[in-house]
């Protein structure tokens, strides 16, 4: 088990959607983090203390987490710095990024001299099947979103929150490295042989309840070019009874992709539901997350009004104003 609390490295992140794992966990599980970790350079700000690595220590820091998601998930040299002496000063690391911390002999070598552990949260744990498409009992709702890191996953989590305020049956299903990391387990989808992808999502989201709900966190774009076969993943071997629709009015283009605009809500409805359909024809779109964190109130509730009237579906940001009328929507089903 990792152990808690955790200093969140922020390292050189260039901006605030680099440093998505920190803020989830920072938003999810504040009590889980003491501080941030920053380079000089970095761009992000969790908004938590800034601490020194004796610092957090001193706050009772047991683990630095690696709470950037960079292009390609890289450790770079100047990182690897910190890292060895967090280790030599006697933290544990955990991180999520596709670089792995086992194979950096660095790592691996101030690790076994100093008797702490390293913690790889992006490597499978199963030997996961290839997807039958076989009809589950139990509901499933899955995010899907115009882009990356467009509030997929906070949409999840506050759905399943309301549920169990409610009473309701549920469960928050990860499916990347942030999740994990919240949560504590989960599939980290995109370290899967493309081939059981939606056979991990199956074996994610078992037989359940018949008013028992899965909220799958989501992934990727079905628009995104880099991403977009772990979306298709999810949709398949999710098997969602329920799409929601998650975007950030304020991209000029797709995450990492200047060359791309983003597609319309419309666009994303009129793709994501007949190929959510092949798996589960009675799918139905019942809402839409807008992720308004750079928006004023004001123009917030304006661009919402807008939406909703344009597309017909209750439009809230889950994670500013609560999943009530999302779980209605649900619960409706």
């Amino acid at each position: 088990m990792i152990q808690t609390p955790y200093l969140l490295f922020l390292g050189d992140a260039p901006d605030q959607l680099a440093a998505k794992v920190a803020q989830g966990i920072k938003d999810w599980r504040p009590d889980n983090a003491v501080g941030q970790f920053r380079m000089a350079g970095c761009g992000a700000d969790v908004k938590l203390q800034d601490m020194t690595l004796q610092e957090g220590l001193d706050a009772g820091a047991k683990t630095l987490v690696v709470g950037v998601a960079n292009r390609g998930g890289v450790i770079s040299a100047a990182w690897k710095e910190v890292l060895v002496q967090a280790l030599q000063m006697g933290y544990d690391i955990a991180s999520g990024l596709h670089n792995l911390l086992r194979d950096e002999k660095e790592l691996m070598a101030a690790a076994r001299v100093n008797g702490r552990t390293l913690f790889d949260v992006r490597i499978p744990s199963v030997a996961y099947p290839i997807a039958n498409g076989k009809k589950r009992t139990g509901k499933r709702c899955l995010a899907i979103g115009t882009d990356c890191s467009v509030g997929k996953m906070y949409t999840g989590l506050a759905m399943d929150i309301e549920m169990q305020k409610r009473g309701m049956k549920s469960t928050f299903r990860p499916t990347g490295q942030t999740g994990i990391l919240i949560t504590g387990g989960g599939v980290p989808l995109d370290a899967v042989i493309a081939d059981f992808m939606a056979g991990a999502v199956e074996y994610l989201t078992p037989d359940n309840d018949a008013d028992h709900w899965d909220h799958i966190e989501g992934q990727g774009s079905l628009f995104h070019v880099s991403y977009s076969g772990v979306t298709m993943a999810l949709i398949h071997g999710g098997q969602p009874d329920a799409l929601i629709l998650a975007h950030e009015p304020t991209r000029t283009h797709m995450r990492g992709l200047p060359e791309y605009d983003l597609p319309s809500l419309e666009a994303l409805r009129d793709m994501a539901l007949p190929i959510a359909r092949i798996a589960n024809p009675a799918c139905q779109v019942v809402g839409i997350s807008v992720n308004t964190q750079h928006l004023s109130e004001e123009e917030a509730l304006s661009y919402m009004a807008e939406v909703e009237k344009r597309m017909g579906l209750p439009t809230v940001d889950t994670f500013r104003q609560g999943a009530a009328r999302r779980v209605d929507a649900l619960d409706a089903i």
